[in-house]
């Protein structure tokens, strides 16, 4: 299936995507904050990033903004999961480059449906 690097800075959270991910037959990569998301993506090339919004060092959009700027990673596409939920929120989330927009808590048959229109659109 797909490599998915998710970025967040709550185990909890990671351990919740990671375990759903990999039930779902997908290669899993953990990046704790933005920084280091940027740098993961650069280095391994995922087909897909979970992205948070809320993390120390470098903020979800602030990463989501680098990743679609850069010619390296700007064809992975970056789903917004995070607690979020105001439309300004959501709206910012897409002017940085973002694909889609989750809510946590995201519900597996969403998170997974989600992940899987992204994943045909690009393929």
């Amino acid at each position: 299936m797909a490599h998915i690097l998710v970025v967040d800075d709550s185990p909890t959270e990671v351990h919740y995507f990671k375990n759903i991910l990999q039930k779902n037959g997908h290669q899993v990569s953990v990046a704790i904050n933005g920084e280091e998301g940027v740098s993961m993506a650069r280095k391994l090339g995922p087909d897909l990033i979970l992205m948070d919004i809320v993390m120390p060092v470098l903020n979800g959009f602030q990463a989501t903004r680098q990743l679609t700027r850069d010619v390296k990673t700007s064809k992975i596409p970056v789903v917004m999961v995070t607690t979020k939920d105001q439309d300004t929120d959501k709206l910012w989330a897409e002017r940085q480059g973002a694909r889609e927009y989750l809510v946590k808590p995201a519900k597996e048959k969403q998170l997974m449906r989600c992940i899987n229109h992204v994943l045909q659109d690009i393929h």
